[in-house]
């Protein structure tokens, strides 16, 4: 393409953007200037990005045109700027995960994922807004304070990596890194339009990760790529990855079974009817390639809400209690007794988790380990019922972005994506269009561990289809 705007530089995304650096029609500097524009433009609504290394990256990037004009086989993404969740270590950046107890920790090393990044030569220019100790539907702290949400600035990004979904449905950033361990990354890339991977459990590294993820946890929780653009996921993941995704041939859906499942069971709610009939859309783009389409129970997710709580809690993890103050002791009545007294040190949701995780502990006889137990059945009927080549598509959500604070009256709502990181599949968030409240509507693709090509490759056929992201209107 001619770029002839800042618009033209910020609508690209990394690919786009390494091509247009590589080919001389943008220099590094230009890039990361325009994005940084772009979010001072945009973030006094938003409240996305929450710290920023803009002098660095302005060196970083004049580096980068120098290594370009001496180098003839520059790495793949040399001057591309890019975002991360504040909880992702940037060295030199704010590592508080939300926590007023970490509030002066400062990263003095990249996460591993960053690492990779940087050494393929893109360049980190802001850190982004989360949810405390990132156990939240929406990105909400007492460090920081609330994200909005680009498409309405009443409604929720998502959490807990929301301001990342933010800034980049805003076009202020052309990707972002997050972390998901119970839709971190899906969903708020449903809530913000843009696409999200949460990569096969244990595929990309989470070291660097505030709360570092323990035991079983570590394969729960991930690491993956957020963007604009469906092209860009399988090249960053690979990038990240400890295990190069396969890059072979393209892959066809012609006679691939693809599953659709329209929403949990009760005590979940059922997905919207705008949400199912974008699911029939999605369903109907397969089946026009020759796919075999066909309903999935979602019995077989029964319990998905109480399912994710006891793996998470049998999983090896500290008491979250004890993550959330840095290792002590809380007294959690005390606590909430601070903050019905106005000098709270948690948010609404990380106290309701604590008490919640005491009350596990006291459920007669066996009754986590034995949910957990059951956990570990679903995820074997899960691969064996998709196989090494079927998908299955699904609401990310019950709902588009619900208002603030909204989830607090619908705690549970979070298993429709949840339920895949103990299940530790692959899954991809996948932008449908404005649904009549004119915010994004969208659908998950998930398949079977280690099948994170196949779930991208859906995603991309999707968005040749039906268009992927829409830039927000309301900030121009």
């Amino acid at each position: 393409m001619v770029i002839r705007s800042p618009t033209d530089i910020t609508h690209l995304g990394a690919l786009g953007l390494a091509h247009a650096i590589r080919a001389g029609e943008l220099s590094p500097l230009n890039a990361v200037d325009a994005f940084i524009a772009r979010i001072e433009a945009v973030n006094p609504r938003l409240n996305a990005v929450v710290a920023n290394r803009y002098d660095e990256a302005r060196r970083e990037a004049r580096t980068a045109a120098e290594r370009l004009a001496k180098s003839g086989d520059p790495p793949p993404l040399l001057g591309v700027p890019f975002t991360v969740k504040e909880a992702i270590a940037v060295t030199g950046c704010p590592h508080t995960a939300g926590s007023v107890y970490r509030k002066r920790i400062i990263a003095h090393t990249d996460a591993i994922a960053v690492q990779r990044l940087r050494r393929s030569g893109a360049i980190p220019i802001a850190s982004t807004n989360i949810s405390e100790m990132c156990m939240w539907m929406e990105s909400y702290n007492l460090v920081y304070g609330r994200t909005n949400n680009p498409y309405d600035l009443g409604r929720i990004p998502g959490g807990s990596s929301g301001g990342e979904g933010s800034i980049l449905g805003a076009g202020a950033s052309p990707f972002g890194v997050g972390g998901d361990v119970g839709g971190s990354i899906r969903m708020p890339a449903f809530f913000c339009g843009i696409f999200g991977h949460k990569p096969t459990g244990g595929l990309v590294p989470v070291d660097g990760h505030a709360p570092e993820p323990m035991g079983d946890v570590r394969r729960y929780c991930t690491i993956g790529p957020m963007t604009r653009h469906a092209a860009d996921l399988e090249p960053l993941l690979s990038i990240m990855s400890d295990t190069p995704v396969p890059n072979t041939d393209p892959v066809s859906f012609r006679d691939r079974v693809v599953y659709t499942c329209e929403g949990l069971d009760f005590p979940l709610p059922p997905a919207t009817d705008e949400l199912k009939d974008a699911l029939r859309r999605a369903a109907s783009v397969f089946r026009e390639l020759g796919a075999q389409v066909r309903p999935f129970d979602p019995k077989k997710f029964g319990n998905a809400f109480f399912i994710w709580s006891a793996m998470l809690h049998e999983g090896g993890n500290p008491e979250f209690a004890r993550i959330m103050t840095e290792g002590k002791d809380p007294d959690l009545v005390a606590e909430t007794v601070r903050f019905i007294l106005g000098r709270g040190r948690h948010t609404v949701p990380a106290l309701a988790l604590a008490i919640l995780e005491k009350l596990l502990d006291v459920i007669p006889g066996d009754g986590t380990r034995r949910l957990a137990k059951k956990g570990l059945e679903v995820r074997s009927e899960f691969e064996k019922i998709l196989g090494d080549n079927a998908i299955l598509l699904m609401p990310t959500h019950p709902r588009p972005a619900p208002r603030h604070n909204a989830p607090l009256l619908r705690p549970m709502d979070f298993a429709y994506t949840g339920i895949f990181n103990v299940l530790e599949a692959p899954v991809t968030s996948v932008p449908m269009g404005y649904g009549q409240e004119g915010v994004p509507l969208g659908i998950q693709v998930a398949a079977r561990h280690g099948r994170d090509r196949l779930t991208i490759a859906a995603a991309r056929v999707l968005e040749e289809a039906l268009g992927g992201w829409v830039p927000p209107k309301i900030l121009g």
